[in-house]
Formats: C-alpha cells, structure tokens, sequence
C-alpha cells in the first residue's frame, strides 16, 4: 500500500532523457516488435489492445488512486503522441473500483480476463496487489501494479511488474538520512496491513543487517484514536522511528506523535506523502526527516516530468505522489505493446524486461531477473507549515543507490 501521508521508510544499504531522444518508446510506439502484423478479424485492422485498470476509485486510498489514474491517462497520451493507438491498434481502456477489497479486486480482475482484456494494471494497496499477481500468472496476462509498494510483488510471476517504487527502495533512501544504525533501537510505527508489514520486514532486513535492534507497533488501519500506539512506541525509547502509514488518518497519528513527545524523544523519519498531507505535519514539520518516492519538481530539469506536470494540469487534475506510477505504467504497457505483441503476453513481458527509459522521475530501467523497477528516490525537508507547506529537494538519490537486492524469479 502507498503512504500517506508518509508512506515508508527504507536504509542506505541497499540509493528520463526524454523518451523522443532515446527513441525507445518512439520505436515501441510506431514501429518495433510483431504489434502491427496482428490483426482484429476480417477487415484487415489492428486489434485493439484492451487495458483494464482496477485500483481504489473509492476508500481509505482513494485519493492515491485518482492520482494513479490522471498519471495513466496524461502518460497515455504521451507515449501514443495523443492517439491511444500503438502500431495501429487502439488501447481500449476499463477501469473498474476494488474500493481496496482483495476480493473485489480479484472478481474484477477475473470478469476482465474472461471478457478478453490482456492487460492489466492499477492496485494501489498492497494487499490487493498480492491477490492479483497470482491471476495473471495463471491466466498469462500482463500486470502492472502500483502504487502498491509491497516487497513480494517483486519477482513472483514471470508476467507481473510494477510502475512504482517498493518498500526496500524507501528504507535504502531513508538509510541516507539515518548514518550508522549500528546498535540503534530502531521501532517501525506502522499499520497492521501487508503495507505495514512489509515496512517492518524491509527495515530489519537492512537496518537489523546493519546491526540496529528492530521492533514494531502495528496499529489497525482504520483506527482513529492513535494516542495509544504513540504511547507505546515513546515507551520503548528507540533511537529511531520509521513511521510508515497511509490513508485518512494520518492527520490523528501526527496529533498523537506530538501530543506525546515523540517528535522531541526521538528521530523521526517518514515518507513524503501526497500535497494534502503537507499541512498536517504543522510545526512538527520541520522536526521530521523526509525519504520521497516523488513530489511535483523532485525531476529537476526533466522534460518526461514536463510532459506529465502539464498533461495533467491541461486535464484539469492535480499532479501528486503518485502521479508517477500511472504515467509509466502507461509508458510501459504502450512500449510492451509496441516492441512485443498487441495479442502474445508473454512477448509483451520480455519486451519489457531489462528495458531502460526516461520517466517522470528521471532513467529507470526494469531489471530482468525479477522485474524491480529500479528509479531514482529523493531527500527532503518541509519548509514552512500549514497551506504554504512545501517540499525542498535535500538530494536525489541515483538508482543504482537504492536497487532492492534480486528476489524471486521472473521465469
């Protein structure tokens, strides 16, 4: 699951171009792989390419998915040059609610592949993206997911990738705010979720490697009294606190930490969320340490950042936290498309396997062996409080800085 308002926290252990002047999506776009040689039936056309985006329309992440979803619609439209077509044959997109129910999820993925969709992409928790993954192994369709930032999703199925970061790269580039954590108690303040959990997995499987002594509190998702939790994460006097939480409540988790002198006690470290959550920091903004997945300019001088920023704006939406994930998911199917097969998913998934490109956040690249989707990760402070709150890039961190360690198999 993404954050919220601080979405993970990951150590340093384990730390684009545009896409016209690498021509790799140019090719996939217009003229590589086997897409323009499928037909649709008698007429001789292109087969239309049907794309089915199941994420959180509605629930505790609904506004990350509709950040997901303006991203997809904006990197759409860039990657096809405005056509929605790839070689020809038009991308036909669904989108369907799973409201961030596991089960709603899979009964949606499963009415779309047995109405013919080949793709498949969106899942912005966790949870949900750990029940989807498995279909589309057994139903040989690609699936990209993101936000959903779980560790397992990584290297489960040979046809499952991800358009976002995981859990692993947050804790890579909070280690670059943290320095030695030999010997340091360290406590992950999370949500008793796959998201959560995950945190808690990835920060002792590089901070305890490092020699700090983790330990957790798990909070219920929807609980809306979290005095108690940081009650109990005060008492046990870490050195370090990984905070990593999404959905509404976080504006109460920030009120508890404050009220019971968590901030002052000890180092606090969190992910940047969404715009919205700048605000809820308040004063104790300045006392907390920031990893980031992306905040609007985090790119720099990025004309892919470019794209999306004003295809996004043009619509009328927001761009955010996850605005990313969906615009490279788009990037990503339209290259899977163009330089693999508009009908053979497995063909679509080795096109996309070890390709390199320049995304919203600057060069990525898809490593073979397991699908992580290596990315650069940033450092942030918050200036300022309430409405004027706002990011200040500390650092970009290179990919190649905060690569997860290979899992899994894509094969």
């Amino acid at each position: 699951m993404p954050s919220s308002l601080t979405y993970a926290l990951r150590s340093r252990t384990l730390r684009a171009l545009t896409l016209l002047a690498t021509g790799a999506l140019v090719a996939g776009c217009s003229s590589a792989g086997t897409a323009g040689t499928e037909t649709g039936g008698s007429d001789g056309r292109p087969a239309a390419v049907k794309v089915g985006l199941v994420y959180s329309r509605s629930g505790l992440l609904a506004a990350y998915g509709n950040q997901y979803e303006e991203g997809f619609k904006a990197g759409l439209a860039y990657a096809t040059h405005g056509t929605n077509t790839v070689d020809g044959h038009p991308i036909e997109v669904t989108e369907q609610d799973d409201a961030g129910d596991p089960a709603k999820a899979v009964a949606a993925a499963k009415s779309l592949v047995g109405k013919g969709y080949k793709v498949l992409a969106g899942t912005t928790d966790s949870g949900v993206a750990l029940q989807v993954a498995p279909l589309a192994a057994q139903n040989k369709v690609l699936y990209v997911s993101g936000p959903a930032a779980t560790d397992a999703v990584t290297g489960v199925n040979a046809y499952t990738f991800r358009s976002g970061r995981q859990s692993y790269q947050d804790i890579l580039t909070a280690g670059t705010l943290l320095g030695d954590a030999k010997g340091k108690k360290v406590t992950v303040l999370a949500q008793n979720s796959a998201f959560g959990k995950a945190n808690v997995d990835a920060v002792k499987a590089v901070l305890g490697k490092e020699g700090a002594h983790v330990g957790s509190v798990l909070a219920p998702p929807s609980a809306t009294d979290l005095t108690p939790f940081a009650r109990q994460t005060r008492a046990g006097r870490p050195d370090l606190v990984f905070v990593a939480w999404a959905g509404s409540n976080a504006p109460a988790l920030w009120t508890a930490l404050s009220q019971q002198g968590v901030l002052e006690a000890s180092k606090v470290v969190t992910g940047l969320a969404g715009t919205a959550s700048y605000p809820v920091f308040g004063p104790a903004g300045s006392k907390v340490a920031f990893l980031a997945h992306y905040f609007p300019g985090a790119g720099g001088d990025n004309p892919v950042e470019k794209a999306m920023l004003d295809g996004i704006t043009k619509a009328g939406g927001t761009p955010d936290l996850f605005s990313p994930d969906g615009f490279t998911a788009a990037q990503m199917i339209v290259h899977a498309i163009g330089s693999g097969s508009a009908t053979d998913t497995a063909a679509m998934a080795k096109a996309l396997e070890g390709w390199t490109f320049d995304g919203p956040k600057g060069r990525e690249q898809i490593r073979a062996a397991d699908h992580a989707l290596l990315q650069p990760m940033f450092t942030a402070r918050l200036k300022g409080t309430g409405a004027a709150a706002r990011p200040e890039l500390i650092d970009s961190v290179p990919m190649a800085e905060v690569a997860p360690p290979a899992t899994g198999t894509a094969g």
